[in-house]
Protein backbone atom coordinates (compact mmCIF):
# COMPACT_ATOMS: atom_id res chain seq x y z
CA UNK A 1 0.00 0.00 0.00
CA UNK A 2 1.53 3.23 -1.28
CA UNK A 3 1.48 5.93 1.73
CA UNK A 4 0.10 9.60 1.02
CA UNK A 5 2.76 11.80 1.20
CA UNK A 6 3.21 15.41 2.01
CA UNK A 7 5.61 16.46 0.07
CA UNK A 8 6.32 15.00 -3.73
CA UNK A 9 8.36 16.24 -6.92
CA UNK A 10 8.57 14.86 -9.89
CA UNK A 11 7.40 15.04 -13.81
CA UNK A 12 3.56 14.87 -15.08
CA UNK A 13 2.52 13.60 -18.49
CA UNK A 14 -1.03 13.04 -19.24
CA UNK A 15 -2.51 11.22 -21.94
CA UNK A 16 -6.31 10.82 -23.06
CA UNK A 17 -7.21 6.93 -23.29
CA UNK A 18 -10.82 5.36 -24.78
CA UNK A 19 -12.56 2.57 -22.98
CA UNK A 20 -10.96 0.20 -25.59
CA UNK A 21 -7.31 1.37 -25.18
CA UNK A 22 -7.71 1.57 -21.29
CA UNK A 23 -8.62 -1.96 -21.09
CA UNK A 24 -5.61 -3.26 -23.26
CA UNK A 25 -2.98 -1.00 -21.57
CA UNK A 26 -4.31 -2.40 -18.06
CA UNK A 27 -4.03 -5.36 -19.73
CA UNK A 28 0.01 -4.90 -20.40
CA UNK A 29 0.00 -3.14 -17.11
CA UNK A 30 -0.90 -6.08 -15.31
CA UNK A 31 2.75 -8.26 -15.29
CA UNK A 32 4.43 -4.90 -14.11
CA UNK A 33 2.28 -2.73 -11.95
CA UNK A 34 -0.01 -3.22 -9.04
CA UNK A 35 -3.25 -1.22 -8.36
CA UNK A 36 -2.92 0.03 -4.81
CA UNK A 37 -5.10 -0.31 -1.75
CA UNK A 38 -7.44 2.73 -2.26
CA UNK A 39 -9.21 0.81 -5.31
CA UNK A 40 -11.76 2.99 -7.30
CA UNK A 41 -11.61 6.30 -5.18
CA UNK A 42 -12.92 9.80 -5.36
CA UNK A 43 -10.94 12.92 -5.22
CA UNK A 44 -12.13 16.20 -4.32
CA UNK A 45 -10.53 19.23 -4.70
CA UNK A 46 -11.53 22.92 -4.14
CA UNK A 47 -9.07 25.27 -6.03
CA UNK A 48 -8.69 28.89 -4.99
CA UNK A 49 -7.95 31.79 -6.93
CA UNK A 50 -7.56 35.64 -7.32
CA UNK A 51 -11.51 37.39 -7.51
CA UNK A 52 -10.27 37.22 -11.64
CA UNK A 53 -8.63 33.95 -11.70
CA UNK A 54 -5.04 35.54 -11.52
CA UNK A 55 -3.36 31.91 -10.80
CA UNK A 56 -5.29 30.37 -13.60
CA UNK A 57 -4.65 32.84 -16.04
CA UNK A 58 -0.92 33.20 -15.73
CA UNK A 59 -1.07 28.83 -15.59
CA UNK A 60 -2.21 28.59 -19.13
CA UNK A 61 0.40 30.94 -20.77
CA UNK A 62 3.14 27.85 -20.27
CA UNK A 63 5.43 29.85 -17.96
CA UNK A 64 8.74 28.31 -16.24
CA UNK A 65 6.85 29.01 -13.04
CA UNK A 66 3.27 28.91 -12.17
CA UNK A 67 1.47 27.65 -8.82
CA UNK A 68 -1.89 26.96 -7.44
CA UNK A 69 -3.61 26.31 -3.89
CA UNK A 70 -6.60 23.66 -3.32
CA UNK A 71 -8.41 22.03 -0.47
CA UNK A 72 -7.87 18.00 -1.47
CA UNK A 73 -10.05 15.38 0.23
CA UNK A 74 -10.23 11.43 -0.24
CA UNK A 75 -13.68 10.89 -0.84
CA UNK A 76 -16.67 13.11 0.44
CA UNK A 77 -15.25 14.67 3.95
CA UNK A 78 -17.40 14.63 7.51
CA UNK A 79 -16.58 17.16 10.20
CA UNK A 80 -13.84 15.39 11.25
CA UNK A 81 -11.97 13.76 8.27
CA UNK A 82 -8.51 14.51 7.28
CA UNK A 83 -8.65 16.54 4.28
CA UNK A 84 -4.96 18.43 2.74
CA UNK A 85 -4.44 22.15 2.36
CA UNK A 86 -2.26 21.78 -0.76
CA UNK A 87 0.51 23.84 -2.79
CA UNK A 88 1.16 22.35 -5.69
CA UNK A 89 4.59 24.55 -7.95
CA UNK A 90 5.18 23.63 -11.41
CA UNK A 91 8.94 24.78 -12.30
CA UNK A 92 10.68 24.09 -15.64
CA UNK A 93 8.14 20.92 -16.17
CA UNK A 94 8.96 20.03 -12.96
CA UNK A 95 6.31 19.12 -10.13
CA UNK A 96 6.32 20.14 -6.58
CA UNK A 97 3.47 19.21 -3.76
CA UNK A 98 3.82 20.47 -0.23
CA UNK A 99 0.80 20.09 2.00
CA UNK A 100 -0.51 19.66 5.67
CA UNK A 101 -3.39 17.65 6.61
CA UNK A 102 -6.33 18.92 9.04
CA UNK A 103 -9.51 18.11 9.71
CA UNK A 104 -12.35 18.93 7.46
CA UNK A 105 -14.29 21.25 9.79
CA UNK A 106 -11.00 22.63 10.77
CA UNK A 107 -9.91 23.16 7.21
CA UNK A 108 -13.18 25.33 6.97
CA UNK A 109 -12.14 27.31 10.36
CA UNK A 110 -8.69 27.82 8.57
CA UNK A 111 -9.80 29.90 5.63
CA UNK A 112 -11.66 31.90 7.46
CA UNK A 113 -9.11 32.38 9.93
CA UNK A 114 -5.73 31.76 8.63
CA UNK A 115 -3.20 32.89 11.57
CA UNK A 116 -5.56 31.63 14.08
CA UNK A 117 -3.66 28.29 14.88
CA UNK A 118 -0.16 26.77 14.62
CA UNK A 119 0.54 23.29 14.00
CA UNK A 120 2.98 21.21 16.41
CA UNK A 121 5.39 19.81 13.95
CA UNK A 122 7.48 21.82 12.57
CA UNK A 123 7.70 20.53 8.96
CA UNK A 124 3.86 21.15 8.75
CA UNK A 125 4.01 24.41 10.01
CA UNK A 126 6.35 25.85 7.55
CA UNK A 127 4.34 24.41 5.13
CA UNK A 128 1.80 26.35 6.63
CA UNK A 129 3.52 29.44 6.62
CA UNK A 130 4.03 29.29 3.11
CA UNK A 131 -0.25 28.83 2.83
CA UNK A 132 -0.58 31.37 4.99
CA UNK A 133 1.35 33.96 2.90
CA UNK A 134 0.07 32.74 -0.51
CA UNK A 135 -3.39 33.38 0.90
CA UNK A 136 -2.47 36.92 2.14
CA UNK A 137 -0.53 38.14 -0.95
CA UNK A 138 -3.19 37.09 -3.24
CA UNK A 139 -6.37 37.21 -1.50
CA UNK A 140 -7.36 33.57 -2.55
CA UNK A 141 -10.90 32.37 -2.24
CA UNK A 142 -12.70 29.39 -3.80
CA UNK A 143 -13.22 29.08 -7.16
CA UNK A 144 -14.21 25.97 -8.57
CA UNK A 145 -14.68 22.48 -7.34
CA UNK A 146 -13.38 19.67 -9.58
CA UNK A 147 -13.73 15.88 -8.67
CA UNK A 148 -12.97 12.34 -10.50
CA UNK A 149 -12.81 8.49 -9.53
CA UNK A 150 -8.96 7.43 -9.65
CA UNK A 151 -7.43 3.73 -10.08
CA UNK A 152 -3.73 4.47 -9.33
CA UNK A 153 -1.23 1.75 -9.86
CA UNK A 154 2.69 1.58 -9.08
CA UNK A 155 5.37 -0.67 -10.41
CA UNK A 156 6.40 -3.37 -8.58
CA UNK A 157 10.07 -2.50 -8.82
CA UNK A 158 9.76 0.81 -7.91
CA UNK A 159 6.93 2.38 -6.06
CA UNK A 160 8.03 5.70 -7.18
CA UNK A 161 7.04 5.10 -10.84
CA UNK A 162 3.12 5.89 -10.68
CA UNK A 163 0.21 5.45 -13.27
CA UNK A 164 -3.20 6.94 -12.59
CA UNK A 165 -6.29 6.72 -14.29
CA UNK A 166 -9.11 8.98 -13.68
CA UNK A 167 -12.66 8.76 -14.91
CA UNK A 168 -15.62 11.06 -14.47
CA UNK A 169 -14.41 14.52 -14.01
CA UNK A 170 -16.68 17.10 -13.30
CA UNK A 171 -16.61 20.17 -11.93
CA UNK A 172 -18.86 22.86 -9.73
CA UNK A 173 -18.81 26.52 -9.17
CA UNK A 174 -21.21 26.66 -6.52
CA UNK A 175 -21.75 25.86 -2.66
CA UNK A 176 -17.72 25.48 -2.38
CA UNK A 177 -18.09 26.64 1.68
CA UNK A 178 -21.04 24.80 3.20
CA UNK A 179 -20.34 21.12 2.70
CA UNK A 180 -18.21 19.30 0.04
CA UNK A 181 -19.06 16.71 -2.22
CA UNK A 182 -18.39 15.89 -5.71
CA UNK A 183 -21.50 16.47 -7.50
CA UNK A 184 -20.89 18.44 -10.74
CA UNK A 185 -21.21 18.61 -14.72
CA UNK A 186 -18.55 17.08 -16.69
CA UNK A 187 -15.78 18.79 -17.29
CA UNK A 188 -14.14 16.83 -20.67
CA UNK A 189 -17.22 14.57 -21.94
CA UNK A 190 -14.63 13.81 -25.05
CA UNK A 191 -12.34 12.10 -22.43
CA UNK A 192 -12.92 8.62 -21.09
CA UNK A 193 -10.28 8.17 -19.13
CA UNK A 194 -7.34 10.83 -18.26
CA UNK A 195 -4.23 8.75 -17.49
CA UNK A 196 -1.58 10.38 -15.46
CA UNK A 197 2.28 8.92 -15.33
CA UNK A 198 4.47 10.59 -12.49
CA UNK A 199 7.88 9.72 -12.73
CA UNK A 200 10.98 12.09 -12.04
CA UNK A 201 13.08 10.17 -14.46
CA UNK A 202 13.00 8.27 -17.23
CA UNK A 203 10.12 5.76 -17.85
CA UNK A 204 10.91 1.94 -17.80
CA UNK A 205 11.76 0.47 -20.30
CA UNK A 206 8.77 -1.55 -20.53
CA UNK A 207 6.68 1.22 -20.06
CA UNK A 208 7.91 2.98 -23.04
CA UNK A 209 7.25 -0.24 -25.09
CA UNK A 210 4.10 -0.38 -24.35
CA UNK A 211 3.18 3.41 -24.96
CA UNK A 212 4.74 2.50 -28.27
CA UNK A 213 2.29 -0.66 -29.08
CA UNK A 214 -0.42 1.22 -28.33
CA UNK A 215 0.43 4.08 -29.81
CA UNK A 216 -0.19 6.80 -26.99
CA UNK A 217 1.44 10.28 -26.95
CA UNK A 218 1.19 12.74 -24.23
CA UNK A 219 -1.51 15.99 -24.42
CA UNK A 220 -1.63 19.03 -22.20
CA UNK A 221 -4.07 19.04 -19.84
CA UNK A 222 -4.53 20.35 -16.28
CA UNK A 223 -7.78 19.74 -14.86
CA UNK A 224 -8.32 23.46 -13.51
CA UNK A 225 -7.26 25.31 -16.78
CA UNK A 226 -9.75 22.95 -18.88
CA UNK A 227 -12.15 23.83 -16.22
CA UNK A 228 -11.48 27.76 -16.52
CA UNK A 229 -11.19 27.64 -20.37
CA UNK A 230 -14.65 25.91 -21.09
CA UNK A 231 -16.88 27.14 -18.48
CA UNK A 232 -15.47 29.91 -16.26
CA UNK A 233 -13.96 32.45 -18.61
CA UNK A 234 -17.16 34.25 -19.50
CA UNK A 235 -16.05 36.64 -21.20
CA UNK A 236 -15.24 34.59 -24.98
CA UNK A 237 -16.75 31.68 -24.29
CA UNK A 238 -16.39 28.79 -26.26
CA UNK A 239 -18.36 26.77 -28.25
CA UNK A 240 -19.30 23.02 -28.12
CA UNK A 241 -17.19 22.37 -30.88
CA UNK A 242 -14.70 24.48 -29.64
CA UNK A 243 -14.69 22.92 -26.52
CA UNK A 244 -14.02 19.68 -27.98
CA UNK A 245 -11.04 20.46 -29.91
CA UNK A 246 -9.52 22.90 -27.19
CA UNK A 247 -8.47 19.50 -25.18
CA UNK A 248 -6.17 18.65 -27.64
CA UNK A 249 -4.04 21.72 -28.44
CA UNK A 250 -4.21 23.12 -24.78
Amino acid sequence: MVKLKNSFKRKEKKYALTKQQYQKLREQLDSFMQEDAYGLHTIISVYFDTEDYELIRHSVTKPVYKEKFRIRSYGVPKAESDVFLEIKKKVSGVVYKRRVALTYSAAKRYIQHPHAFELAERKDQQIKQEIDWLLARKRLEPKVMIAYDRRALFACENEEFRVTFDFDIRYRKENLSHKLDDKGERVAPEIDVLMEVKALGAYPLWFSEILAELELYPMSFSKYAQTYQRYLYTSNPLSSKQREEFSHVI
